[in-house]
């Protein structure tokens, strides 16, 4: 109960927060000193277009989103970013195709707009297509100045596993983690990937890392990782963490097939 009260009213904080910064930034598309109304010119005009729709789809709210887009859009119909936030749009509401259609039209006009892309690649991930989703972040994780790299990395390295390509993987997830070490699925998935090959001390220096990322985070632990860490750190006799590993998937995740993988793992031994 409190973690949902904490949840609703941390919500209700930032409504308020984007209002006042909707309310602001319309103040902002004109402005009037001394006497004349000064026009901003179209570049900015544009920019506060695609800035207000981004803050109304942080705020769920698609039918303003879409308002302001085609406000952009009416200044420069060949917007890359524009028919990024649509296909987000789109992709929230359920349409697909549409969605599809616009992150495609994003990326046609603009190759460099690495955050279409990623974007993109998401949602073809996520739809199982993964051998489109993966060319697509290998081209996201070239750009050296995307902010979002490292998880693009980390995005290439899922796609890999589900390639069945762990060479290619354990690379990925190895880059996401030297852009940044707090990424705590790269430190799971790397460490799985090096055990899967027989390497236990790589394995385990990943695993640790990803216990130290969410140790510091207060994060639970995935079904996925429970059982990496019971494999692992059994390697090593770390008994205490495998029998905590143990209880929890036990009691919370009996359902999971990393569950039933467990069981079979101990009737095997026995």
């Amino acid at each position: 109960m409190f973690r949902a009260v904490v949840y609703h009213v941390l919500r209700f904080a930032r409504y308020f927060f984007w209002a006042s910064v909707l309310v602001v930034m319309n103040a902002c598309v004109t402005t009037t000193t001394g006497g004349f109304n000064v026009e901003p010119s179209d570049e900015e005009s544009l920019e506060n277009y695609i800035q207000l729709a981004v803050a109304y789809f942080d705020a769920n709210d698609m039918p303003n989103a879409r308002r302001h887009l085609n406000n952009a859009l009416e200044i420069d119909s060949r917007n890359s970013e524009a028919y990024n936030i649509l296909a987000l749009i789109s992709q929230r509401e359920g349409d697909l195709e549409l969605a599809i259609e616009n992150f495609q039209r994003a990326v046609r006009l603009d190759q460099d707009n690495a955050r279409a892309r990623n974007n993109y690649a998401a949602l073809l991930f996520s739809m199982g297509d993964y051998e489109s989703a993966f060319d697509e972040l290998l081209t996201v994780t070239q750009d050296a100045m995307y902010e979002g790299r490292a998880v693009a990395f980390e995005n290439l390295g899922r796609s890999a596993v589900s390639l069945d390509r762990p060479e290619e993987a354990e690379v990925a997830f190895t880059r996401a983690l030297q852009l940044n070490s707090n990424l705590y699925i790269s430190s799971i998935e790397l460490a799985l990937l090096r055990f899967q090959r027989g390497d236990w001390p790589g394995a385990r220096q990943a695993f640790r890392q990803y216990l130290t990322t969410t140790e510091f985070y207060s994060l639970p632990h995935t079904p996925r990782a429970l059982l990496a860490g019971i494999i692992i750190e059994g390697r090593f006799n770390n008994q205490k963490l495998v029998d905590d590993f143990t209880r929890i998937l036990t009691t919370l995740y009996q359902d999971s097939p990393e569950y039933a993988e467990l069981q079979q793992r101990m009737t095997d031994a026995n």
